[in-house]
């Protein structure tokens, strides 16, 4: 199926309104180019990874700012270069503190009530071979899957623990079983 515009913007306003599933599409959309975008500035795989995490993360707690008007990408990617400039400011200024401007109510806008695809794909697999899948992510995408699926913790347990802000852990934790879907996939095809 091809994408238009006219479907993005029907994926943006459903975000808006707080659909998981269109929350997922626009990550999956628009994630690659996000990446690329960071990992030709800070040529480095886990620091571009971690400025798109907080890139979609800023962006969903913000989408209500968004105008249809505009091109979705250009903003994240517009999101992703200030916070990318800040994270430099940062460094260079040897400040290592963290902080999120999220309030808690806004944090809660993001829904995590219905399994996903990903989900019930995870679900289906032999709890050994699952194990196996889950070793061939990055370790700090199976930190999160770890403490979310089998120490059973909430967004905000998780948030606590890593010392990471809610919605990086939101983000994070939907990446990593995008990631491990298409790990399951790929080897169940073989």
């Amino acid at each position: 199926m091809e994408i238009t515009k006219k479907n993005i913007i029907i994926q943006i306003r459903k975000a808006k309104e707080g659909s998981q599933i269109a929350f997922n599409f626009l990550l999956d959309y628009y994630w690659n180019d996000v990446y690329r975008f960071q990992l030709k500035r800070v040529q480095n795989e886990y620091e571009a990874e971690d400025i798109t995490i907080e890139s979609f993360s800023k962006a969903f707690d913000k989408i209500h700012t968004f105008k249809d008007e505009f091109e979705f990408g250009t903003w994240l990617i517009t999101i992703s270069k200030h916070i990318q400039i800040d994270k430099t400011r940062k460094k260079n200024a040897s400040i290592h503190s963290q902080s999120s401007t999220t309030s808690d109510e806004q944090v809660k806008r993001i829904p995590d009530d219905s399994p996903t695809p990903e989900d019930k794909l995870i679900t289906k697999q032999n709890l050994a071979e699952l194990l196996n899948f889950i070793k061939l992510l990055k370790p700090h995408y199976q930190d999160v899957i770890n403490l979310r699926y089998f120490q059973e913790m909430s967004y905000l347990e998780i948030s606590k623990k890593l010392n990471e802000p809610l919605n990086n852990v939101k983000v994070r934790l939907l990446r990593a079983r995008k990631l491990l879907a298409e790990i399951i996939k790929e080897n169940n095809s073989n």
